[in-house]
């Protein structure tokens, strides 16, 4: 794994984004979106449609998707002096035990309690704070079976940067996710239709699963003026056999391994950087991997992905892969065109 560069700094990775290019919701189609094709061989930037991704891969290629899906998360409570507790839910540690992001976390010391009040609003749980780790993270214990009763009292949570309602709360999951335990959408899936997989798929583009958890630094900033010193929370992730022997084949028959969004580029990096004899057994386990310009990339040949906040460790992942002046070439180029942003937003395919 490679060591941060002492020398970057948090501000190499800004840009200036109008606030109205920010998507606040889904295109109507899944794989209606635009899509830039981003040749790191050549240094061009082509403008297409995120329905040309057939166009653009072929056998032998591996597609890898994060199958994880989201899951209600997001709680409301209220303490015994009527104030009211925001919790985001994180990692489950064990049946009924949760780290979270709480707000206000300060007025939650260990020992106190609040109760999580249903989507109905007519039934509550009694929550108590087992720890409170700072940066506004609590571990909190609820003394019914949440695990079972999250679709009752939680909600999905959307990033802070959406401000309308999601019609559709499938919109916010992809069609491949079926492993509960996202705090968010691993959003470069979200552009994958049923068709584009099934013509992919009829094309002998080969496709394979991994899983990450998304978690804490999806929704936590970059405060620290050198990249060297912001620390990666971990998450879970799991990279299961088959999907190793897919790998395998893909590489020993000349294709490439696409990675779908960059949870699963953390994951596949996270995986090539164990010994070959773990590796092939499939992995799972926590990761705090950090891939940052300089990075030397293990697994991963190509990567759909959507574009990223200004100074944000995705960001600093993408010019990880395609180097800083193509980079912030694709990018100028992105706002110049009108891209829709983030996680609603268009997408990128790097090659």
């Amino acid at each position: 794994m490679s060591p941060v560069d002492p020398s970057l700094r948090v501000s190499d990775f800004d840009y200036h984004l109008p606030p109205e290019l920010i998507a606040q919701h889904p295109p109507a189609d899944r794989d209606g979106g635009r899509l830039l094709l981003v040749d790191r061989t050549r240094g061009t930037l082509t403008d297409l449609m995120v329905r040309d991704l057939p166009t653009l891969l072929h056998a032998p290629d591996l597609v890898v998707v994060n199958n994880t899906r989201v899951i209600p998360a997001r709680l409301t409570g209220r303490r015994p002096t009527g104030g009211v507790v925001e919790v985001l839910l994180l990692n489950r540690i064990q049946s009924g035990k949760w780290e979270a992001l709480a707000k206000p976390a300060r007025k939650l010391p260990a020992g106190a309690t609040f109760e999580v009040i249903s989507r109905a609003g007519d039934v509550s749980m009694l929550a108590e704070v087992i720890e409170n780790l700072g940066e506004g993270r609590i571990v909190v214990s609820f003394n019914s079976n949440l695990d079972d009763r999250l679709e009752e009292f939680g909600t999905v949570p959307l990033p802070p940067y959406i401000h309308e309602q999601l019609g559709d709360a499938e919109r916010y999951q992809t069609v491949f996710s079926h492993v509960p335990g996202s705090a968010a959408a691993p959003t470069a899936g979200l552009h994958l239709s049923e068709s584009i997989l099934s013509t992919l798929a009829n094309q002998g583009v080969q496709r394979a699963e991994v899983t990450l958890q998304i978690g804490l630094d999806t929704f936590r900033p970059v405060t620290v003026e050198r990249v060297a010193d912001h620390v990666i929370h971990r998450e879970w992730c799991e990279v299961p056999p088959e999907t190793g022997r897919a790998i395998k084949a893909c590489r020993e028959s000349g294709g490439r391994v696409v990675a779908v969004g960059t949870t699963s580029a953390r994951t596949l990096e996270a995986w090539g950087s164990l010994r070959l004899e773990e590796r092939a057994c499939g992995w799972a386990g926590w990761t705090g991997i950090f891939i940052t310009p300089g990075y030397q990339w293990t697994t991963v040949d190509a990567m759909l992905t959507n574009f990223h906040l200004p100074k944000s460790t995705l960001l600093m992942m993408i010019t990880s892969l395609v180097g800083r002046e193509l980079t912030e070439a694709a990018y100028r180029h992105a706002v110049e065109q009108r891209y829709r942003f983030f996680s609603f937003g268009d997408a990128m395919l790097i090659v």
